[in-house]
């Protein structure tokens, strides 16, 4: 599948430098902001309060909040009221962060590789890794439909494969007493 052409940058002030990775690191090396992402990309969490409550490493309100506005200033999420309920604001990715996908991916990998992780939360890692590319444009594909263009998630499709190793994984290390 092509990459969608994209011609503008990210509304990002300047860096300290005009390295490609420096200018990354800035934008997305803090404490919070790819776990935000994370959320939101393979948890499924589209709310605030989805967010907040989901959070397992258990992120403050306060840094829940700013993150999010840091990410929609970056052009990485959108925010949109939810026409299900007029005090709630859903959170989108955007094609930028949508091809963070690799990235993820090559983060969680290298994770499961080298640092000391738990089976339940390495086992996304690991499919990701295993199915390589051809998962990830799937998966992209998937986030495309869900987060540009309004599509429910399908339950047949890459995140719902991720949820499932997922809690089998859960239910395994709960039979073992873990």
């Amino acid at each position: 599948m092509a990459q969608p052409v994209v011609d503008d940058k990210l509304p990002v002030p300047p860096g300290r430098s005009g390295c490609p990775i420096n200018r990354t690191i800035e934008l997305l090396g803090d404490r919070w902001s790819l776990i935000v992402l994370r959320d939101i990309m393979f948890g499924g969490n589209t709310h605030f309060r989805e967010l907040l409550n989901a959070s397992i490493e258990g992120i403050a309100s306060n840094i829940l909040a700013n993150r999010l506005a840091k990410l929609v200033d970056a052009g990485l999420l959108t925010r949109h009221d939810d026409p299900s309920h007029r005090q709630k604001v859903e959170y989108h990715l955007t094609e930028a962060a949508i091809q963070l996908v690799p990235v993820m991916a090559q983060l969680g990998a290298w994770g499961a590789r080298w640092l000391d992780t738990t089976p339940e939360l390495t086992v996304r890692a690991e499919l990701l890794a295993a199915g390589g590319p051809p998962l990830w444009e799937r998966f992209m594909a998937e986030l495309r439909a869900t987060h540009l263009s309004g599509a429910p998630t399908p339950a047949d499709g890459v995140l719902a494969e991720l949820t499932a190793a997922y809690q089998e994984a859960v239910a395994a290390a709960d039979s073992n007493g873990e």
